[in-house]
């Protein structure tokens, strides 16, 4: 049954949404997945090109989304979009695909790559402690870890914005900062002259890419960037909290996207001019960001600095995923397919909680079960292949609702959007060519909402709601 409208308190200005932005995508893949990628591209060129391709192809999303959310600034974001768009089936694929692994799989994945660097400081907690065993199954103690901080962090968002915005915005800024640092550091080596930035245009395939068609063999260490950029949609879920949101929410995307753009590339340079692209991908465990660390600030000072970045960086980011990703499922629970329960605010915080709950607590079952590198590739599968429905309902709203306000208009239209189409789709057929498991994983995840959407639609005729209730909102267009 449908839920009674109910709001949020506006606590978030620009600055907030930015940073939940920021804060979001900025977690564990800057720190390891450039080392992933190095063995399939040694070019210093086409590998700063992948990052570059990344914040432009993210930019053109985040430029497209403006409109959207100015349009819609509605707590759910990307979910209302697809829904106005193209009506409640596919929406409901993409919360359920959001709330199954994308959000939740981001979730787990950063708070186990926060455990593996807590491990470092106290070998006790790394992954080879297994604290449970069943069979095939397994327990350790990074995996308990990573269990405790979603709670702490779910907990935390559940007492009010203003608790889960503080805590964004500290650990972003300091993150920010820390990399900063490194970069400028790294830059003042090369200047020096102790290391050259040799091969920069020569085009070098690493070892994984050997016998694989080119476009494809680039597709796949692209996914790792697209990982790392994942998360820049996460200030339009909260729009019903932000003040000004017609304005606020595409200020947000923009600047929230061009700064993380931005820092990558340089973090990238940073590292490259530290140490080579070949032994970037031999890094043990793929963590170039504490090698590099070790390589600029003096060893064991090096490598206590940087696993402390990267603590505060990934537990920055799971905060922001939390923040944002319940909203959606809140979203979804207010047009009835979610949970009843995760559509109602607390009475006072105006948070909510229930569906802060239900999203910690499938987080936690996937970092019990789930694998880092797994998790990488095929959410990012879902999450463009979304993203690129999404622009494209730019489109569709232009001709379905021409004369409807829109306080923001996708600069450079149509351009833009098309742009962002003409590349998500050839990186689509691309990376489901380079690496088809774990790409058919992500695609089967996102079909398995049908029944579920099914199961909930007759729950609502029971429920005696009309069938076409369910594309309305509780607010008129």
């Amino acid at each position: 049954m449908r839920h009674s409208a109910q709001q949020g308190e506006r606590r978030l200005g620009v600055f907030d949404a930015t940073m939940i932005i920021v804060g979001s995508m900025i977690g564990s893949g800057i720190f390891i997945a450039p080392s992933i990628m190095a063995g399939w591209v040694q070019s210093p060129g086409l590998f700063l090109g992948l990052w570059a391709f990344g914040g432009i192809f993210t930019l053109l999303g985040a430029l497209s989304y403006g409109e959207l959310a100015a349009m819609s600034p509605k707590a759910g974001g990307q979910y209302v979009f697809l829904r106005e768009a193209f009506g409640p089936f596919l929406s409901f694929l993409f919360g359920w695909t959001l709330f199954l692994v994308i959000q939740t799989g981001f979730n787990a994945a950063v708070s186990i790559a926060f455990a593996k660097y807590l491990g470092v400081f106290f070998p006790s907690l790394a992954e080879a402690n297994v604290i449970f065993s069943f069979g095939g199954f397994a327990i350790n103690t990074a995996q308990l870890i990573g269990c405790i901080v979603l709670f702490l962090l779910t907990a935390i968002n559940c007492a009010g914005i203003q608790h889960g915005k503080f805590v964004q915005n500290f650990f972003t800024v300091t993150k920010v900062l820390a990399l900063l640092v490194l970069i400028i550091v790294g830059f003042a080596v090369w200047k020096a002259g102790r290391i050259a930035f040799g091969g920069m245009f020569d085009v070098t395939l690493g070892p994984k890419a050997a016998g694989m068609v080119f476009m494809a063999a680039l597709a796949v260490p692209l996914s790792k960037a697209l990982f790392a950029y994942d998360a820049w949609n996460t200030a339009t879920f909260v729009a019903e909290e932000v003040r000004s949101p017609e304005k606020s929410i595409p200020k947000a995307l923009f600047w929230g996207t061009l700064l993380t753009t931005i820092i990558y590339i340089l973090t990238n340079m940073a590292y490259i001019v530290t140490l080579s692209l070949p032994a970037m991908a031999v890094v043990n465990e793929n963590r170039i960001g504490q090698v590099v660390g070790q390589m600029l600030f003096f060893g064991d000072i090096g490598n206590t600095l940087i696993i402390l970045a990267i603590l505060i960086s990934t537990f920055g980011c799971v905060n922001g995923l939390i923040l944002s990703g319940a909203r959606v499922c809140y979203a979804m629970a207010r047009d009835g397919l979610f949970f009843r329960s995760c559509a109602k605010l607390h009475p006072t915080r105006k948070t909510p909680v229930k569906a802060l709950i239900y999203q910690g607590i499938w987080s936690g079952v996937l970092v019990l079960t789930g694998s880092y590198n797994e998790l990488l590739t095929y959410t990012t599968f879902a999450a463009v292949l979304f993203g690129a429905l999404t622009v494209f309902g730019v489109f569709v709203l232009r001709v379905k609702q021409p004369a409807r306000p829109r306080p923001y208009k996708c600069f450079a239209y149509p351009l833009t959007p098309a742009l962002y189409l003409l590349i998500a789709i050839p990186f689509l057929i691309y990376v489901v060519v380079g690496d088809p498991v774990s790409t058919g994983l992500g695609l089967m995840l996102v079909l398995t909402g049908v029944p579920v959407y099914y199961w909930w639609r007759r729950s609502m005729k029971a429920s005696e709601m009309a069938p076409d209730e369910l594309a309305i909102r509780n607010s008129s267009i």
